[in-house]
């Protein structure tokens, strides 16, 4: 398991927060997350390798492309996972990213 300051460095960037509060919502490929958060692949492969390191998230090859959803955590994680799932409720941006990741499915104009 990471150390403790790892997760929470990881846990730091606000952006890794909506892609942890997206993948509540159904497993994503890169191209969705950069479309929903406007970032630039590289930043957004660097923020899931981050959360994968961390075993936050997990990412599965599937045909051409790497799909990335929430695993079931080891048992030092489960404090931390409960603490991101009732996170931002009230945010708006954190609702609004939630919603577009439940209504779309940029995989089908994806380049793989």
């Amino acid at each position: 398991m990471e150390s403790l300051e790892n997760i929470f460095k990881a846990l730091s960037d606000r952006n890794r927060l909506r892609i942890l509060k997206m993948l509540e919502v159904r497993p994503l490929c890169n191209c969705e997350v950069q479309a929903i958060l406007g970032l630039a692949p590289s930043t957004v492969s660097k923020h899931l390798s981050i959360l994968c390191q961390i075993g936050l998230i997990i990412g599965q090859k599937q045909g051409k492309w790497m799909i990335y959803h929430l695993p079931t955590v080891a048992p030092e994680l489960h404090p931390i996972q409960q603490v991101l799932a009732n996170w931002g409720k009230e945010d708006q941006e954190i609702a609004a990213d939630k919603l577009i990741a439940s209504q779309t499915n940029n995989r089908l104009n994806c380049q793989g």
